[in-house]
């Protein structure tokens, strides 16, 4: 394979905007399976979150075969907590197709994605997808895509964007909005046309940018890159360097493994232009230069914009510990978290003020929450505190915190409450749009420690029917506080199983997050109080039987089902004197003291810590 034969293209997409399903559908028509091959839908959401969530966490690598051209797909996250994977691997291609909702339009993902796109000079391709769909706006979307490109500033060569039309669930692409197309064909036409072929000299000494990590039970790590020089060899002796060109290591090539299709295989060498993994360097890591020995400068990395969020993960020490889960200790905690940092260059681990504690960094609440699901899966179990935003000191003594472009679609009767509530949050209105789809759009510029918990008020005040999207945007004057629950909660002062009786009882206190016969401790939260302050509540105590029957027949006890209890929607339900059990078999609240008295100093602490603030 040549490298006028090769072209490197990345899928840029909002969340359920038909991405990944288009990319089936690509892969379908190449000749990539067999035609009795049994392929499960979404085959590149390979990850189990990734298709129960129905969303791209990973960016991942296929490549199909269109004549006698390799085309290789990156198929890249749509949430911008993954932003740290999509800002390396759209280094490694020379253009993107950009999916937009025929309904929807471009939406947060959509713009933080594409940003990144057009300062590094790619020149995108647009594609409409559900042109099927009946409340479909395929005019405005047009020029909504195209009003978008111009306030990222795109060049005039970058707004001269060809546009295609398709429904990526029944496979099929049409150079026109009014016809329906047959296949795929005329978009990977368009790719061979529009996108360059990469820039690349086989004849130069080697060299690769590593742009994602993994480990390989047999094969060790596999450092996937683009080639941009020269040409890889088994067995050929190579040098790893750091972006400010301090020397890794030394080592050889063990294994080349090039992507075809879904899969990966072993080839004896790759040319410039290619992508692929290469195995043998133990040290090499993401943003190295794996480069020849002659080589004496490094690749550029791009830079990846620092985490905003923290919280601290810790040994779970409740009296219902290692019930579930079998990797308890700090180390093996420690040990896990400092893996997944050293592959997600977006996430940052460091030691707490305590042994048996590790403040975790990440870009937002979704990307800690998958690595927690994740972590849970695997048998860990752990205690995990509110999420806090990191400030940033400047040189004049100035504090900045982070700041979010905040999107929100509602019905016209919700648009009031949200609006109230967003004020209340020191969000500031920036755009409204009155007919939006049937619903109306508010664009809010709002402090990201204002947001920390809205998200399931949010759905309360809108009855489920709303969309709320949140992108980091910028760094700005402290003018926020930290955000806390209106309400107390019901705390447990006993341990044992709850009782049917004592939860009835217990339901006109507030809304219960626990059904009958559950066990518990003292200092576990069971619910939501009606009204402020917490309330400690005896939720075992059973009715008292006598041998006097009664004149009349007792009442049944019926219960009302609890609240569900989601990772997501513990993690900013809780405040500072809380923290969120998480064990591969239940997710429970509690207070980080087990007893009244340690309750009772915490809430005072946390009292004065408001007050100050």
């Amino acid at each position: 394979m040549k490298s006028n034969h090769i072209r490197n293209v990345a899928i840029i997409a909002h969340v359920d905007h038909g991405k990944t399903t288009l990319v089936d559908a690509l892969l379908r028509q190449s000749g990539v399976f067999r035609a009795n091959e049994a392929v499960t839908e979404r085959v590149m959401d390979s990850n189990d979150l990734e298709k129960e969530r129905g969303i791209t966490i990973l960016a991942k690598n296929t490549a199909i075969m269109y004549g006698s051209n390799l085309i290789n797909i990156v198929d890249t996250p749509g949430h911008a907590d993954f932003g740290s994977e999509v800002e390396r691997v759209l280094g490694m291609v020379d253009g993107t197709v950009l999916l937009v909702d025929a309904s929807e339009g471009p939406m947060p993902q959509t713009k933080f994605v594409l940003s990144k796109a057009l300062k590094q000079g790619l020149r995108p391709i647009v594609v409409i997808n559900k042109v099927d769909r009946k409340d479909a706006r395929i005019s405005e979307v047009e020029n909504e895509v195209f009003e978008l490109f111009d306030s990222l500033g795109a060049t005039e060569e970058q707004l001269d964007f060809p546009v295609m039309y398709a429904v990526g669930r029944d496979g099929w692409v049409s150079a026109k909005a009014d016809e329906k197309g047959e296949n795929c064909k005329p978009l990977m036409d368009l790719i061979i046309k529009h996108v360059p072929a990469p820039v690349a000299d086989s004849d130069a000494p080697f060299s690769l940018l590593g742009t994602t990590m993994e480990r390989d039970p047999y094969l060790g790590r596999l450092i996937t890159g683009r080639i941009y020089t020269g040409t890889a060899k088994v067995g050929m002796p190579l040098k790893v360097m750091t972006r400010d060109g301090k020397l890794v290591e030394k080592g050889r090539v063990t294994k080349i493994l090039a992507f075809r299709g879904v899969s990966r295989q072993p080839v004896e060498s790759a040319v410039a232009g290619d992508i692929v993994s290469i195995a043998g360097l133990p040290n090499a890591s993401v943003s190295h230069t794996l480069c020849d020995e002659s080589v004496n400068s490094p690749l550029a990395a791009p830079a990846v914009e620092p985490p905003t969020l923290s919280m601290t993960f810790s040994v779970n020490d409740s009296p219902l510990c290692g019930r579930d889960g079998d990797k308890l200790t700090s180390r093996e905690i420690g040990n896990r978290l400092m893996q997944e940092a050293e592959i997600n260059v977006g996430l940052h681990v460091e030691q707490g003020d305590r042994p048996e504690t590790f403040v975790v960094n990440g870009r937002g609440e979704l990307q800690l929450a998958v690595l927690i699901e994740t972590m849970r899966r695997e048998g860990f179990e752990l205690s995990v505190s509110r999420p806090r935003v990191i400030f940033k000191e400047q040189a004049d003594g100035q504090r900045l915190e982070p700041y979010e472009e905040v999107i929100v679609d509602v019905d016209a009767d919700f648009a009031g409450v949200v609006m109230e509530k967003m004020g209340l949050r020191k969000a500031e209105l920036v755009d409204m749009v009155a007919d939006y789809g049937g619903k109306q759009r508010l664009i809010f510029e709002a402090p990201s420690r204002g947001m920390i918990g809205y998200r399931s008020e949010f759905m309360m005040d809108t009855r489920g029917t709303g969309i709320l999207t949140r992108q980091f945007k910028h760094y700005g004057p402290v003018r926020s506080q930290a955000s806390s629950r209106r309400n107390g909660v019901l705390v447990s002062m006993i341990a044992g199983k709850s009782a049917a009786y004592a939860l009835w009882n217990l339901e006109e206190r507030g809304v219960l997050f626990i059904g009958h016969a559950e066990e518990l401790y003292d200092g576990m939260v069971i619910g939501e109080c009606a009204k402020e302050g917490d309330l400690e509540v005896n939720p075992v105590k059973g009715k008292q039987l006598t041998n006097i029957r009664a004149a009349g027949k007792d009442d049944a006890v019926k219960l009302t089902p609890p609240r569900p209890i989601t990772l997501e929607y513990a993690l900013t339900y809780i405040n500072d004197d809380e923290l969120v059990e998480v064990t591969p078999g239940h997710i429970r609240l509690r207070k980080k003291g087990l007893d009244s008295h340690t309750r009772k100093l915490h809430r005072r602490e946390l009292e004065s810590q408001q007050m100050s603030a």
